[in-house]
């Protein structure tokens, strides 16, 4: 078999087209990746609306389950036929200052699959074997995918981000982000709030495990959380500027906001609701390859999964459409039928 399919973007703006390709050949330190089932995230619109070192055509995917299938020159510790994942980390040169400062996720010369090089919106997908997670026999392609970034994303943030063991976690958002933010939060030993707008993802909440639930159309969401004590952290998976604005009042002192899901606005906080408590607006990059594997064995151990619809590879601008739309519950998820 020397032909694979790929859902290629043509152009700056372009839509999903299907190709029929070479299937790519690992290079120097890279490893050929047959894809099971790879994620639709929200950045995948980079591919279409561009990002720094976006060039067309381009195949999009960055959330990619599935098994190696070749082993490029000088790959150690990897073996055809091994299950493995790869997310927004696309592996790290080992050179410029931040590697050598061991900040990996900041390497300046790194690869993002399906957005600076090709992803796995494909059947195959070529990437360096520093960007390769091991993936546990417990996960299925389909429910790894997105845990490659949405779930890594929450779950390297909430375990990073210092907040005291027991301590009181708001999720800002139940959605892609926010229904895996809230499960790994419950997991993780945090009294778990859920905030959200309207009533109709509360019991969703509660099952996720929440603790405490709260509709933030219904008064002063902030209150509601000094009512609980206040939190130690927010998780903010949403993109509304506005929305983390109007629960920042509700951190307890040396509390912490933690961005993880934001647009280009402007916070509207004043800078003196900081000095008061000691507060703290962070943000929070996904995490590297190791980061990823211990995501996926942590979901593997205690039962955390993404909420997925799955449709095949060819129906990509579907998947794309109603993830763009808000529609998906919650993550829509290619497969290839491999």
């Amino acid at each position: 078999m020397s032909a694979m399919r790929a859902m290629v973007v043509r152009e700056q703006g372009g839509d999903f087209v299907l190709e029929q390709r070479e299937i790519p050949q690992p290079g120097l330190g890279e490893v050929l990746v047959r894809v099971h089932a790879c994620g639709v995230c929200h950045s995948d619109v980079f591919a279409k609306e561009g990002y720094p070192g976006v060039s067309w055509p381009v195949v999009p995917g960055h959330e990619i389950a599935g098994e190696i299938a070749a082993l490029g020159e000088h790959v150690h510790g990897w073996s055809v036929g091994q299950r493995v994942g790869v997310g927004w980390f696309g592996g790290n040169c080992g050179y410029c200052e931040w590697c050598r400062r061991g900040r990996l996720i900041d390497c300046q010369n790194m690869g993002i699959p399906g957005v600076t090089m090709d992803g796995g919106y494909a059947d195959y997908v070529v990437v360096r074997a520093s960007a390769l997670a091991m993936m546990p026999d417990d996960l299925s392609p389909e429910e790894a995918g997105p845990l490659l970034c949405a779930g890594i994303t929450t779950f390297n943030a909430l375990r990073t981000s210092g907040a005291p063991g027991g301590g009181r976690v708001a999720v800002l958002g139940v959605g892609g982000l926010g229904h895996l933010g809230v499960q790994f939060a419950r997991h993780l030993g945090f009294e778990t709030v859920a905030i959200a707008r309207g009533t109709e993802k509360e019991t969703l909440a509660r099952q996720l495990g929440a603790h405490h639930y709260i509709d933030s159309t219904a008064g002063d969401p902030a209150a509601e959380l000094q009512a609980l004590g206040g939190a130690d952290l927010i998780l903010s998976t949403v993109t509304s500027s506005e929305a983390m604005a109007a629960v920042f009042g509700g951190l307890r002192p040396d509390g912490k906001l933690l961005i993880v899901g934001a647009s280009m606005d402007p916070l509207p906080i004043p800078a003196a609701m900081l000095i008061g408590g000691d507060k703290v607006i962070e943000g929070h990059a996904s995490g590297t390859a190791i980061d990823s594997e211990d995501t996926l064995r942590f979901s593997a151990m205690t039962g955390v999964r993404p909420m997925i619809e799955t449709v095949p590879l060819e129906r990509a601008g579907e998947a794309f459409e109603r993830m763009m739309s808000g529609q998906a519950r919650f993550r829509m998820v290619l497969t290839t039928g491999a």
